[in-house]
């Protein structure tokens, strides 16, 4: 037997149906919306520690100590003479003569230069280790706003451990050590030429990367005597 109910097709229920059916779709996209955020913003969570390393040396105030300083306002020039050592975060520079400039922006430049027989020094520290990155020549210019060094005449770069022992050295007419990325490059020159390199070519001493042996773990062996060797042993 068939038996047929009536429908209702009147206006208020459909209206509430709708209504319902549209609230459930929001609550639906916003759950979507939610679990996709949370997904995103987890690598990025994980990932934002390595993006505030102890790259914060351009930050820091640059403090100098000279026997003389003039300043140039025409040209936004600090010019300091005489023993001068520079010192901003980790970074030193000393030399004879260093210039200091500013740009708009803040970022600060500094110009390192010595004479007669007496280098420039330059010496900053590496991020997450205790290593430093020191070096001599001539002239030594610092740019504040890409971390970046030029050193220029008979220059030489040397990678510390703890201060104390060189790991790697370099030396070239000029080197570029590129703080961000802890890269720096050589070129050749004759004022580095010598009798034991009469062309002023890039000599460098690269220490091994790997580490010592590694260390014993576990039990001892067990020794036994052997039930296959057969005959007398041989004095």
């Amino acid at each position: 037997m068939n038996q047929s109910f009536p429908h209702p097709d009147g206006g208020p229920v459909r209206a509430t149906l709708a209504h319902r059916a549209a609230r459930a779709k929001r609550v639906m996209r916003a759950a979507l919306c939610a679990a996709v955020a949370t997904l995103v913003a987890l690598p990025l969570a994980g990932f934002a520690p390595a993006a505030h390393a102890e790259k914060a040396d351009r930050d820091k105030p640059l403090n100098i100590e000279a026997d003389n300083m003039s300043y140039d306002d025409l040209n936004q020039k600090n010019v300091f003479t005489g023993h001068v050592v520079a010192t901003k975060g980790t970074i030193i520079i000393r030399a004879d003569r260093v210039d200091v400039t500013q740009d708009p922006q803040g970022y600060q430049y500094a110009t390192g230069t010595s004479s007669g027989n007496s280098l420039s020094y330059f010496r900053q520290k590496r991020d997450n280790v205790n290593e430093y990155i020191e070096g001599n020549a001539v002239r030594i210019d610092y740019d504040g706003k890409n971390d970046f060094t030029k050193l220029t005449t008979r220059a030489v770069v040397r990678r510390l451990q703890s201060l104390t022992t060189v790991q790697d050295e370099v030396r070239g007419s000029v080197i570029t050590y590129d703080g961000q990325k802890d890269f720096y490059t050589a070129s050749a020159g004759k004022d580095v030429a010598g009798p034991g390199n009469p062309s002023g070519r890039v000599r460098a001493m690269l220490a091994p990367r790997s580490g010592g042996a590694a260390p014993l773990n576990g039990a001892p062996a067990t020794l036994a005597p052997s039930t296959t060797i057969q005959g007398t042993p041989q004095q």
